[in-house]
């Protein structure tokens, strides 16, 4: 990234649910937001879900129409990255279609700072067709981006350092908590834990012993609020009393094994799928989307501001 100073106009590619909760937290940080997107509505779809993000935003609800004020439209990836000192891409999951619209982005906009809210795909092969591939970074949020904090940054091994601390600044400058990974693994981090628990999840309604609905009250009541506040290993480090993660793992180390070797792996057949997408209706659809998301979105900050004020509370003199 060759721009001096903190970037001032950001570009997104894409009008989907990861790109409009950037969107919204763009325009709300002071941004100029460049949006480019292939549908023929955008500006249309854009204003109609504002409102949803906007009111929800981390600090506090801002008037929709104030964010759309620092908005602009873009028939192509060009003209959005033009004059944008770095690029949020959130396109289909396509790698041959990333890997365009990074390339017409950095022609486009050669000292830009080039971001992916990809999920799956990997950084170096993302910048495949770049002059210097390393350029594009991942900066993949965990949804609703506009509201949880973490953003996983992933680069490639031949990606400049320089850029590496652009993306992690960047990301700290919006509230959020960029973590960068050590190497690039698919799937990232917080997916292939998400996935693990998903997986063992799917396997315990398959197997009768709880519905959909009944295993997620045991996961908010339990684990997702114990992790909302110490993570796996600190939980665990915990558990073991004053003798913390040492006293534990010789006590318990030896069965870990033991343990993951009955835990499920669940066929994803259409019995299981009928299965779960019953269950999930009668736990979920008696509610709009709109009213789930909201509910989810005013319980997620309020889960997030309790924690910080907690932390704020400790390092009190």
């Amino acid at each position: 990234m060759t721009n001096p100073g903190p970037p001032r106009t950001v570009a997104v590619l894409g009008t989907g649910t990861i790109a409009l909760g950037w969107t919204a937290l763009f325009a709300a940080a002071g941004f100029d937001v460049r949006i480019a997107s292939t549908r023929a509505d955008a500006e249309e779809h854009v204003e109609r879900s504002l409102p949803q993000y906007a009111r929800s935003l981390p600090g506090g609800a801002v008037p929709p129409e104030k964010l759309g004020a620092r908005l602009s439209f873009h028939r192509t990836v060009e003209e959005a990255a033009s004059d944008a000192e770095v690029v949020q891409e959130n396109v289909l999951e396509d790698l041959s279609l990333k890997q365009d619209v990074f390339r017409r982005a950095g022609e486009a906009s050669p000292g830009a700072l080039l971001l992916s809210s990809t999920s799956t795909l990997l950084p170096a092969d993302l910048g495949a067709r770049l002059d210097r591939p390393g350029r594009v970074i991942v900066g993949h949020p965990f949804n609703p981006a506009h509201l949880v904090p973490l953003v996983e940054v992933v680069a490639a091994e031949d990606a400049d350092p320089a850029d590496v601390r652009a993306a992690v600044d960047f990301y700290a400058r919006l509230g959020k908590t960029p973590v960068v990974l050590r190497r690039a693994v698919p799937g990232f981090v917080a997916n292939r834990l998400q996935s693990a628990l998903l997986r063992e999840s799917i396997h315990l309604v398959r197997e009768g012993v709880v519905t959909v609905g009944e295993l997620d009250d045991i996961v908010t009541a339990s684990i997702g609020s114990r992790w909302a506040v110490v993570g796996p290993f600190q939980a665990f480090h915990l558990g073991g009393g004053a003798g913390g993660l040492r006293h534990l793992m010789a006590h318990l180390g030896d069965g870990l094994e033991r343990g993951w070797a009955g835990l499920g792996n669940p066929p994803v057949d259409a019995a299981l799928k009928e299965k779960l997408l019953t269950q999930a209706d009668e736990a979920f659809g008696a509610h709009s989307y709109p009213r789930l998301a909201a509910r989810r979105d005013r319980a997620q900050n309020a889960v997030i501001a309790a924690v910080r004020e907690a932390g704020s509370a400790d390092d009190a003199p």
